[in-house]
């Protein structure tokens, strides 16, 4: 089965529980996100540079986004995350196993399937319509 970049490597475990995290609390600023990982037995050592710095990867690849700030207990202004679309697919096609879906999925899911690939290689052309059958 093939896996999303977000989900391979060393930076794998994290990113997920992120994503979880963010799903289940909506907004959230780096340090409240850091707060709520280290509740976690596996993430209790995890340290606030590690957090910041792949809240910052995970924003610059679109799969979290700044939707508005806060201000702290200190007086600063921190900004809010929260997923985006993109996180909330690759949570789901992360648990999908797609052989068990193209065996068990009706036509009418096949065929909406398809067509949203192919409408999406569409737009990457610039333009031009193409097909990659």
């Amino acid at each position: 089965m093939a896996r999303l970049s977000v989900f391979k490597g060393r930076d794998a475990r994290l990113n997920k529980a992120i994503f979880w995290i963010l799903a289940k609390q909506r907004q959230l600023t780096i340090y409240d996100l850091w707060r709520k990982l280290r509740e976690q037995r596996d993430f209790a050592y995890v340290r606030y540079h590690i957090v910041n710095r792949r809240v910052r990867a995970l924003e610059k690849h679109g799969y979290i986004e700044k939707s508005g700030e806060r201000k702290t207990k200190a007086g600063f202004i921190a900004a809010l995350y929260e997923s985006t679309f993109r996180a909330y697919l690759a949570m789901l096609l992360e648990k999908i196993d797609l052989e068990d879906f193209v065996e068990r999925a009706s036509d009418t899911s096949i065929l909406s399937v398809i067509h949203a690939i192919m409408y999406t290689n569409s737009e990457v052309s610039n333009g031009k319509r193409f097909l990659l059958l």
